[in-house]
């Protein structure tokens, strides 16, 4: 079996999260690089209890994979339907006006 060092999963994790983060802080238009960014953050988290689950030999880290995966299923259906409703009354998906209050239904 291939054996990977954990220091390596957490490097390459970090690295996933970071950049997630960086484009959540950096996006200031875009709705949808702000769902990918937030799926990025979530698949670096699911990575780390996955390599600790199995570095641990234990399987609630697994399990509790689960769980945040079915949470990040249902916030990005739930935020593309909210956007498609979005972009059928306004014919535009920028977040500017989202956030300034500025737009009348």
């Amino acid at each position: 079996m291939l054996t990977l060092n954990i220091g390596y999963v957490l490097k390459l994790t970090t690295l996933i999260f970071c950049a997630g983060a960086l484009g959540l802080i950096l996006n200031r238009k875009n709705i949808l690089v702000a769902i990918m960014c937030i799926e990025l953050l979530l698949l670096a988290v699911n990575f780390n209890f996955i390599a600790f689950s199995i570095y641990l030999d234990d399987i609630f880290g697994s399990v509790f994979v689960l769980f945040v995966l079915t949470i990040a299923a249902s916030e990005s259906a739930l935020g593309l339907a909210i956007l498609t409703v979005y972009y059928k009354l306004k014919n535009s998906i920028l977040l500017e006006p989202i956030k300034n209050n500025k737009f009348k239904i």
